[in-house]
């Protein structure tokens, strides 16, 4: 068996997240489907993680096992013209055979759009801000991040995972446009529903409803319930899952 990374983006907009789900359509089960019909035998991918009903990807990594070496150029065409127009496969790569998606994944890098304005053409991809917070004020809270590894109180409640620690590497709140604000966070792993419950605790931050040590509080407490609202995942993006180039064959 030959192991393959595959590198894809997609609109969540239409799928229930990324994983298969019993009541709603995934991405992972639509590139499921379509590596079984080029295939012609069921395939199981893996992914780098899950992103939730509504959040998109301009890069997602997952892996799958081939019986035979594949031409990766052809591949990619062919599922390409598969897929539907709202998910589109970049890359095949060749990896060792106990590589993992998931697992091998050393960082992970999110963006968070905001508009303060009214535009038609964003309103699926931006959260529409009704008032201009803070940001430098929101950039001094999410600072503090770097200093804390439990991050608990930014987490969905009641799920399998067997640790809440996190290490993150880059968090701010940058300029995009007059209108658009954008941040970006850096981890090596996150946990779910974590980045926008950051955003919705920052933005209380920068609406003058939480101070600085405010925030610094909430991430100690260790309790969802203390955090902010989580904000919409229509803006949210993953956009980069980085690997060792060790485990990479070609």
């Amino acid at each position: 068996m030959q192991r393959y990374f595959i590198y894809l983006a997609y609109d969540g907009t239409a799928y229930h997240g990324w994983q298969i789900q019993p009541n709603g359509e995934s991405v992972q089960e639509c590139l499921m489907k379509a590596l079984a019909t080029l295939l012609r035998c069921d395939v199981e991918v893996v992914g780098a993680g899950r992103t939730d009903a509504g959040v998109h990807a301009s890069l997602m990594v997952a892996h799958f096992d081939s019986a035979a070496p594949l031409d990766a150029a052809f591949m990619v065409d062919k599922l390409n013209r598969l897929l539907p127009p709202d998910i589109s496969v970049y890359r095949l790569r060749a990896v060792k055979s106990d590589a993992h998606a998931r697992f091998d994944a050393t960082t992970r890098m999110y963006k968070y759009y905001v508009t303060t304005a009214k535009i038609p053409f964003d309103r699926w991809y931006r959260c529409r801000l009704f008032q201009t917070p803070d940001f430098e004020r929101m950039n001094e809270a999410a600072q503090t991040l770097y200093d804390y590894t439990d991050f608990t109180s930014f987490s969905k409640l009641h799920t399998d995972v067997k640790t809440n620690n996190c290490k993150i590497m880059h968090a701010v709140w940058t300029q995009q446009d007059e209108v658009t604000w954008v941040f970006t966070i850096k981890a090596d792993r996150f946990l779910r529903n974590m980045v926008r419950a950051i955003v919705g605790t920052l933005l209380e931050v920068g609406r003058g409803k939480l101070t600085v040590e405010g925030f610094r509080r909430v991430i100690e407490q260790q309790d969802r319930c203390q955090a902010g609202t989580s904000v919409p995942g229509n803006a949210l993006f993953l956009v980069d899952v980085s690997y060792p180039e060790e485990i990479f064959i070609s």
